[in-house]
């Protein structure tokens, strides 16, 4: 099963779509609020070298911003 870790602000609109998307899809995920948590922003800077959110890490494959056909091909390939 794949491991989805979701960085992310509540406040933002682009990291509710992915969170909605997510959940319509059934997949489960872990996320991870940058803004209550400083170890989450360091984590999210390490792994993409930026601050863009949403940030979306499949068992290592990290994906910047909500593209749902990258995710979903990152998803399958990573259950297969």
């Amino acid at each position: 099963m794949a491991e989805i870790k979701v960085y992310a602000t509540l406040n933002d609109p682009w990291c509710e779509e992915l969170k909605k998307w997510l959940k319509k899809k059934k997949f489960s995920f872990e996320l991870l609020d940058l803004d209550e948590s400083d170890n989450a922003r360091d984590e999210l800077i390490q792994k993409s070298h930026q601050l863009a959110i949403p940030m979306i890490d499949i068992n290592g494959e990290i994906i910047v911003g909500f593209f749902p056909e990258k995710i979903e091909a990152a998803i399958l390939k990573s259950e297969s």
